[in-house]
């Protein structure tokens, strides 16, 4: 049987749409969206499609030459989905939550996948980056594309836990940094404001790592009729890679959260130790205060009237230089 055109897809969409041997595991062609009903029904291949931000004709379109349910061809569109796994007939529907580091910053975003015995779909929406090198790697491996989509359903879970790694990495490396800010003796806004943002993002980036395990745990024991036995084992090592993601999210989440409490708790030992001096050095003008106000009252018999403020200066020095040393040892001064 002939495959149909092998014109490149021009939809800016379209990233790729491909057709690939399981008797050989390499790329026969390049094909069009259109020529996917054509290709579809032999069963010596299957089609690998990728997909960015497509619109709703699209997805129309794809619905049709794959005959997927309505439903979940309305999440795709909508995008803005929880991580799950959902059974339709005799294909599989998977949301996962993508991160990736733009401008410096974290940023989310989703990747849908279609799964059935001769195709497999990516729809991503948002942060992510290409799987281009998935497929590059597949390409590479052709004893294991063999397979079929149940293994490039592998290389790109495997390809979106590792992408996690670098982010976890760089959560590391600014927390590490923030560690003299910290404990710092003087309150700084920005310290905290940073606190917190990193802790807002590593929330949200353990709600997209975290359901992860649960849908690779169900890939590696059901679904017999998409994913085959020779799968599961890689599978597996994805779920290994992403529970120590997940682990090391909630060791840091445990970091920030103490950081955060023990900066506010230097921060308030600080204003304590400014408080104490203030009060040190009240009770050591208090002192010459209340003797100088004894002596400025108008009494009709006031002792020393005549001489004798010597001996009030000298009492006032003595005073002040006991109150001083005692607050000094005190550590109030």
């Amino acid at each position: 049987m002939m495959l149909p055109s092998t014109s490149q897809p021009n939809e800016p969409m379209v990233v790729n749409c491909a057709v690939y041997s399981k008797e050989t595991g390499r790329k026969l062609n390049d094909i069009t969206i259109e020529a996917i009903s054509d290709v579809l029904p032999r069963t010596d291949c299957f089609v690998w499609v990728g997909l960015h931000e497509p619109d709703e004709a699209l997805l129309e379109k794809l619905q049709e030459e794959f005959g997927l349910h309505d439903l979940a061809i309305e999440d795709a569109h909508l995008a803005h989905q929880r991580p799950k796994i959902e059974v339709y007939g005799d294909s599989l529907f998977i949301v996962i939550h993508t991160a990736q580091v733009v401008e410096g910053k974290i940023r989310f975003g989703e990747t849908h996948i279609f799964i059935g015995p001769r195709y497999f779909v990516t729809v991503r929406h948002g942060a992510s980056l290409s799987y281009a090198p998935a497929r590059k790697s597949c390409e590479q491996t052709p004893e294991l594309l063999v397979l079929g989509p149940s293994y490039v359903l592998y290389a790109v879970l495997d390809f979106i836990v590792d992408n996690f790694l670098p982010i976890v990495n760089t959560f590391q490396e600014e927390l590490t940094a923030l560690e003299k800010d910290i404990f710092h003796d003087t309150f700084r806004r920005e310290t905290l404001e940073r606190l917190y943002r990193l802790k807002r993002e590593l929330v949200t980036l353990r709600l997209a790592v975290s359901p992860l395990q649960d849908i690779l745990n169900q890939l590696t024991r059901f679904f017999p009729n998409l994913i085959c036995d020779e799968v599961r084992v890689y599978l597996r090592d994805v779920f290994d890679h992403a529970a120590r993601i997940s682990d090391a999210t909630n060791a840091m989440g445990e970091l920030l959260s103490s950081a955060m409490t023990v900066n506010m708790s230097m921060v308030t030992v600080s204003q304590n130790e400014v408080v104490k001096r203030l009060a040190g050095w009240a009770a050591l003008l208090a002192a010459p205060t209340l003797i100088a106000s004894w002596y400025g009252m108008n009494f009709h018999n006031m002792p020393e009237l005549e001489n004798g403020y010597h001996y009030m200066i000298g009492a006032t020095v003595l005073i002040c230089t006991s109150l001083f040393i005692w607050l000094k040892r005190s550590k109030w001064l």
